[in-house]
């Protein structure tokens, strides 16, 4: 394996763009072909689209806010709290929506792993019906 450079970030400097299911992301660093990462923002109240992902899986670490997760994998599906500490996986495949409580007093910030690194491709998260009617453009 090619030697690849050291990347340090602030999490504060980083660009600010519009995820497919419209939260409000970061983008951090990656490693090529490995995972990249970054940090997805709802404002309280917010709701996510619905969508699945082609090629990537993520593993979601919340830092602050509140609010639920739903996931849906074939018959199984299942709606989890969001708020500090909470660890989640989103598999490969796994239709997901997710919403920032309407009484929470800061935005839902979630970290993220995805991997392989997020493609950048428009078709890689795929519109899905999910439990609640999205507020994001």
């Amino acid at each position: 394996m090619a030697d690849q450079p050291f990347d340090t970030a602030r999490s504060a400097d980083a660009a600010t763009v519009t995820a497919p299911d419209g939260a409000v992301v970061h983008p951090l660093l990656a490693l090529d072909g490995a995972g990249s990462m970054a940090v997805f923002e709802l404002a309280p109240g917010e709701v996510t689209r619905a969508v699945s992902h082609a090629t990537v899986q993520e593993l979601w670490h919340v830092t602050d806010g509140r609010g639920l997760l739903w996931r849906r994998q074939a018959e199984r599906e299942e709606t989890v709290r969001l708020h500090p500490g909470t660890v989640v996986s989103v598999p490969l495949g796994t239709v997901f929506q997710f919403r920032a409580d309407a009484d929470a007093t800061e935005a839902l910030r979630i970290v993220a792993v995805t991997m392989p690194p997020w493609p950048g491709d428009p078709e890689e998260a795929r519109p899905e019906d999910g439990p609640w009617l999205p507020t994001v453009g």
